[in-house]
């Protein structure tokens, strides 16, 4: 995966940076890149071998975590939900401590979190 790390600099993230139910380039400035060299699940949804825009729709309770056709998109100023590959929906939870600076990580086991302020959303990649 290939983002640029936005900061709080004191500023709350979801629901005020980033408003809830708006897509969002999850990352900064370029759009966050997915690429796999191979066929995957995402949370059990397939998905072909790509490289794609990552974007996300926060919501409180849940997320929408978006994989674009469009890989190469500055921001979501043109993001087009028809290129949508896939969309599959993630559960938002709290962080131990708040995180500055937006972070995504990725274990063995495929779980890919995507962590920010307070708040943290993941999926699973097989």
């Amino acid at each position: 995966m290939d983002y640029s790390r936005p900061s709080l600099k004191g500023r709350k993230a979801f629901g005020g940076l980033e408003p809830y139910g708006k897509v969002w380039r999850t990352g900064a400035n370029e759009a966050t890149t997915f690429t796999t060299t191979k066929a995957v699940k995402i949370n059990g949804q397939a998905l072909a071998a790509g490289t794609y825009a990552l974007f996300t729709i926060p919501g409180e309770k849940e997320w929408t975590i978006i994989f674009n056709k469009t890989a190469k998109q500055w921001g979501a100023y043109e993001y087009k939900q028809a290129d949508d590959a896939l969309r599959v929906q993630a559960k938002p939870t709290k962080t131990a401590a708040p995180v500055e600076q937006f972070t995504i990580s990725a274990d063995k086991a495929g779980v890919v979190t995507l962590m920010w302020d307070n708040t943290q959303a993941a999926f699973t990649v097989k």
